[in-house]
């Protein structure tokens, strides 16, 4: 279901997943993704769906499970919305990145370095 590009980046970094489809949709499951210290808890399962069209179509948006707040109190910028995915309830992490999907360049290993520096700015 991964592009083997992807499942050999995630086996390289280590992560502990899953890959579910659900409605015509792959579902994406990262086991215990870690959070910057700004954030509480410091690790949760990290929701990414692949549409119909990925590798070649953009990713947007990423969900957690547990909840994740700020260490300040309060949830982070645009992510009190709460979607139901493989039986359970996700964070949705409104994010949404303006530079273009670049196919055949992009995959998950790009679309994660941009989730961590979403994840850095600490907001």
């Amino acid at each position: 279901m991964l592009p083997e590009n992807d499942a050999e980046f995630l086996v390289e970094k280590g992560y502990a997943y899953r890959v579910s489809v659900e409605g015509g949709v792959a579902h994406l499951v990262i086991a215990s993704f870690p959070f910057p210290a700004t954030y509480a808890p410091t690790t949760a399962d990290l929701l990414i769906r692949l549409l119909p069209g990925y590798p070649g179509s953009q990713l947007d948006m990423f969900w957690t499970s547990p909840d994740v707040l700020l260490v300040a109190g309060g949830f982070p910028q645009a992510c009190a919305h709460k979607e139901t995915y493989l039986g359970k309830s996700w964070q949705r992490w409104s994010r949404h990145w303006q530079a273009p999907w670049r196919p055949g360049v992009d995959c998950l290993q790009t679309y994660i370095a941009a989730i961590n520096h979403e994840l850095a700015k600490g907001i």
